[in-house]
Parts: structure tokens; sequence; C-alpha cells
């Protein structure tokens, strides 16, 4: 007899019992999973008989996972993300470009790329709905290694060791300050050098972007601000009433300074720069949908070329659509 055959759970029980330790309630759990409260405490309750350990300890705190918990969480993660790779595989056999994605999108990336991609995806993969979610990297690249996203919009990073990705543009950093600063009176390209001794402010801490900046100034000779920025739009006020210089994505200027409130200057080769990749969980069986959102990706960086993005898609379907064909 097979191992499946007597197991005492099922994939019911596991995401319950994921859903409670994701949620932080039996009844916040209960109502994600669309089931009554009671029912859900049941087949916990059953589980945790089934396997003989305790998963949750419960008192008036709340709701707590034990040691032995947290071992049969990290196996019911893996359990779940399997099963809903087997569901995945058997629903790409019809259209492998049709569905739901969930992506997130790191916030120095989400508000300056996507109403430029947004189009283009929808013109070039029109059976494809995406559900963007605007989070930190630390935070999105633990999403995807529970599931709870397909992949996310990153700037390459070693957070990403165990995830696979692919490259959608490089994002090169620009010197920005005040008009009247000192460092502005130059429009040639900016050297390292030039930082020596300068006050950079830079985002607080949990930023990938900042961690990158961060990396070039200490390099530098710079001097920290005592006061981070939330995001790049208070970076850029806080530079502009002139407290300091900052390096900015260019990705981001023609939104932040489409008042002109800043003066910036590139810098000179080899300058500082980020990948910007979209990731995704490795092994996933959704990796072919998912590089072809970013064929489309690459094509719209920059200027989008809605055309040149529909030839690639196309491209991809039917190489998608060949490989996924039954063998005879």
């Amino acid at each position: 007899m097979a191992l499946w055959d007597t197991a005492p759970y099922s994939l019911r029980q596991l995401q319950y019992v994921v859903a409670v330790a994701d949620l932080g309630g039996f009844r916040k759990a209960a109502d994600a999973c669309r089931v009554s409260q009671p029912s859900l405490s049941a087949q916990i309750a059953r589980l945790e008989r089934a396997l003989g350990i305790q998963v949750f300890e419960r008192d008036a705190r709340g709701v707590r996972v034990t040691t032995a918990g947290e071992a049969v969480l990290a196996r019911a993660r893996q359990v779940l993300v399997a099963a809903g790779d087997l569901d995945e595989t058997a629903r790409q056999q019809g259209d492998p470009l049709a569905g739901t994605l969930r992506i997130g999108v790191i916030p120095t990336v989400c508000p300056y790329l996507l109403p430029e991609v947004a189009p283009a995806l929808h013109l070039a993969l029109p059976n494809l709905t995406i559900v963007w979610s605007e989070d930190k990297t630390q935070t999105l690249v633990k999403q995807i290694d529970d599931a709870r996203l397909d992949a996310a919009i990153l700037a390459r990073d070693a957070r990403m060791i165990a995830l696979d990705s692919t490259p959608i543009g490089e994002d090169p950093f620009v010197l920005a300050a005040a008009p009247g600063h000192r460092l502005m009176k130059n429009s040639a390209p900016a050297s390292s050098s030039a930082l020596a001794g300068v006050t950079v402010l830079l985002l607080e801490d949990g930023h990938c972007f900042r961690d990158q900046a961060l990396a070039f100034c200490g390099a530098t000779g710079a001097h920290e601000a005592g006061l981070s920025a939330t995001g790049l739009s208070t970076l850029v006020q806080m530079v502009g009433a002139g407290t300091g210089v900052t390096l900015l994505p260019k990705l981001a200027l023609a939104v932040e300074n489409r008042r002109g409130q800043l003066a910036t200057r590139a810098f000179k080769r080899p300058a500082p720069s980020r990948t910007i990749v979209l990731a995704w969980r490795r092994g996933s069986a959704l990796r072919g949908r998912l590089e072809a959102v970013a064929a489309v990706l690459r094509q719209a960086w920059g200027l989008p070329d809605r055309r040149a993005a529909e030839v690639a898609v196309e491209s991809h379907r039917h190489r998608l659509q060949r490989a996924m064909a039954p063998r005879r």
C-alpha cells in the first residue's frame, strides 16, 4: 500500500495550519479559508492527534507555534507548494499564457515601472491576469518561498540566492542635489571621489536600494546623514531643501523630479547601478509563463515598444505550446 493511502492528514488540514500560522489566529484563518471556526479547529485538532504533536499553543495572549509545530509547518508549506505546482501543470495544458499570476514589486521600482509596463503586458498577454503587490525585498522573497507570491520584480542581491531569475533591465544611479549645491556646478559625469566628505541622505533600513547606494558611498568617503527617508519621494524633498546629496535610480527621475527641484549628474564609468530582475521560486511550474512576462517587461523597459513585446511573447507562446504538446 502506498504511503499516501495511509497518510494521517489531508491537504486541507495542512492548508488550515499554515493559514493559522500566517494570520496569527483561528478566526482570521477560518475567514480566509471560508470555513467555520469550529470546523477549522476540529480539523487542526485531528491533524495534531494523528501526528502525535501539538502544532499550536493557545492561551489568553493568542496563538503561538510550538517548536515541533515549526518543523511541521515547514514541511506543510512544501507539500502545499508541490500540490499547487501539480495543479498548475495540469491547467497549463490548455493555454500556458492564461490564468492569474501574483507578482510583487519593490517600492523603488513599483510606481515608476508599472505604469509603463502594465499596458504592454495587457496587450501582449490578454488572457493573463496579474495581481500586483508592493513590499520590500525581504518580505517579497519570503512570500515567494511560502508560495503566497508567484514571482517578484526585484533588484538583484544576495537574498535571491534560492530563487531563479531573469534580467529585465539595468538601472544606473545618478547623483542628485539641490540646484545650488557645489557638486552641481559641473554637469560632466561625476567621479566617485567627488563624494569624499559629502553628507549623503539614504533610505531607511530594509530597502535594497539603500544597501546598494551605501555600498557605493562607503567606498567614496561620504558621510551618511543622521536622518533616513522612508521612500524616494521623501528623499527627494529632503535633498531638494538643501540638506545634502543623494543617489537616485534613473528609473525614478521622470516621476520624482518632474517639478525640476533637483539637479542631477551621471557618474563616470563604471557607474553604480542595479540590475532589475523578475525572480521566482526555483522549480516553479509557472516558469514558462513567467519568462513570457519577463519578455514583455524587457521590451517595455524605458520607452515601451508594444509591437516588439507582442512579437516576443507570440514567439514564446509557440515555443511553450510545442514543448507542452503530448509526445507521440
